[in-house]
């Protein structure tokens, strides 16, 4: 089966696995999906993730991140730009969410970063997804 768009996916799979508090959760592996993980790695959103190589497309093993009282990391996380509407943003033009306690995920130039590291590169892209 192919997937249409996998960052919706990878994005509903995480949504879902935190609604029920999963450890962790598998998405299919891609390079953007991949360059996601490591945003929201490298912001503490999720503990960690691992490439598991199945001989196929291979497999993201992202592992969730939990308090002490077992509240979810990621409390929203939402797909901005679409297969079919593509959200373009400048530096000066990049969201901020919730007052800059979360993050937007953009691809730029530069790869996949945050709104943060785009501010400080003084790069634009792609805002892909906003996660708080």
């Amino acid at each position: 089966m192919s997937l249409s768009d996998p960052i919706a996916d990878m994005l509903t799979r995480i949504r879902n696995a935190t609604r029920v508090g999963k450890a962790q959760v598998n998405i299919k592996a891609t390079k953007i999906c991949e360059g996601i993980a490591a945003v929201l790695k490298k912001e503490g959103y999720i503990s960690d993730y691992d490439r598991i190589d199945d001989g196929l497309q291979g497999i993201l093993r992202v592992v969730l991140k939990y308090d002490e009282e077992g509240q979810p990391a990621i409390t929203e996380i939402t797909r901005t730009s679409k297969p079919g509407r593509r959200i373009y943003a400048s530096v000066d033009n990049l969201p901020t969410v919730l007052n800059g306690m979360g993050i937007a995920v953009v691809s730029t130039s530069k790869g996949v970063i945050s709104d943060r590291s785009c501010r400080e590169g003084k790069v634009g892209g792609e805002v892909l997804c906003t996660v708080s």
